[in-house]
């Protein structure tokens, strides 16, 4: 009686074990969640990993060296065309302008007198050439003497030569005027090249100097970047840059703002490759210019190459591969049955397939079940 007991124990324990794992294990590891594929656009996009950087970034240097007196604008400061950015010490060049200017001047004072002088000798010819033509006549009638004929015309040679040497003076005075006047202009421009201006529009991303600092003409002092040529600088491998072209579209997401999108285009596509990574280098210029940017800041594009519409299509978490042949798994009377694809196109998320359709039902693999093989039930 007692072995039975023991017997009719153990079977129900066994009964009870074999349950549980049956409905706990066994139908668990052979249940699978499914889907359907989806009709509509699929988006093939290339990926790449740049830099924010810009076609146009100027070097602001001085155009003379010196030490720097001003610098009026700083990091992260955005200024206008035209607007001042550094003032240079002139050391005395405001004085000899000063000194250029009194000269100036005095040269055309000298050339007043003088023209006055040649006006006053002037009228003193007229009298003295009347004095002399009254003593011609008189000579020639025998009323005056040789030597007052003489005199005369001595005095008319003599203002002749005065004349002369006056205009000349003048012709001097005037040289001089023009001289200073150039060397008030010249001077000008050495002042006017101490004061440093913005060539554009633009935000300063560098302050490579400092007030006081002695510079030289090619020393960089700031530097700014023409924002209207702001870009991502990536570089994409030979074996997919073919499907790139000017002008596609593409989405920008800086390393600073993870869940923002920035609309961009393909502005330039490198005419050479790497030799030694087999890259390509692809401008994507943006829509709209983030406030504030940061050059060489990393990002990340993907550039729309291509647009398939009105297609099926799957995520590609339920592609597999099997002995060498890329497919899905879909239900078929209650089994497992392996789909052998027929790609068109993919991106990051979906594949295009030209074989089956929405109502075909999909088994997401699950490495926590069990291994799915052919004709193997399948429990939803």
């Amino acid at each position: 009686m007692r072995t039975s007991i023991k017997y009719s124990l153990a079977l129900t324990v066994i009964a009870v074990v074999v349950g549980v794992f049956y409905l706990k294990v066994y139908i668990p590891k052979s249940t699978f969640t499914t889907l359907k594929p989806t009709l509509g656009d699929l988006q093939v996009s290339v990926k790449g990993i740049g830099n924010v950087s810009a076609l146009n970034i100027y070097s602001i240097t001085a155009q003379t060296g010196g030490k720097i007196l001003e610098i009026l604008a700083d990091d992260g400061k955005w200024v206008k065309k035209d607007d001042l950015l550094v003032v240079m010490d002139g050391v005395d060049l405001p004085q000899q302008l000063e000194v250029a200017k009194a000269n100036f001047r005095k040269s055309q004072f000298e050339e007043m007198a003088l023209q006055s002088e040649l006006n006053n000798q002037k009228a003193q010819k007229a009298l003295l050439q009347i004095t002399y033509n009254r003593y011609a006549k008189l000579k020639e009638q025998g009323f005056a003497s040789a030597s007052e004929y003489d005199k005369a015309n001595t005095e008319l040679k003599s203002i002749d030569a005065g004349m002369h040497a006056t205009a000349s003076r003048i012709d001097s005075a005037k040289a001089a005027v023009v001289v200073a006047s150039k060397n008030i202009d010249a001077l000008e421009v050495k002042i006017d090249r101490l004061k440093v201006y913005a060539p554009v529009d633009g935000y300063v991303i560098s302050k490579e100097a400092e007030v006081a600092q002695n510079v030289l003409p090619s020393t960089a002092i700031l530097k700014i970047v023409d924002p209207t040529t702001l870009w991502v600088q990536t570089k994409i491998d030979e074996r997919i840059s073919a499907q790139i072209e000017l002008n596609q579209k593409a989405t920008i997401t800086l390393r600073s703002e993870p869940d923002k999108v920035y609309e961009g285009v393909v502005k330039r596509i490198g005419a050479m490759s790497d030799n030694v990574t087999l890259e390509r280098e692809i401008y994507i210029a943006f829509e709209h210019i983030p406030k504030p940017f940061y050059i060489n800041e990393q990002a990340e594009v993907n550039i729309n190459v291509k647009t398939y519409t009105n297609i099926i299509k799957v995520p590609l978490k339920v592609i597999v591969e099997k002995n060498a042949k890329v497919g899905m798994w879909i239900i078929k009377d209650g089994h497992a049955h392996f789909l052998d694809i027929e790609k068109i196109a993919q991106n990051g998320s979906e594949i295009a397939i030209s074989n089956g359709d929405e109502n075909t039902q999909i088994i997401i693999p699950d490495t926590a079940k069990k291994p799915l093989s052919e004709n193997m039930k399948i429990n939803l």
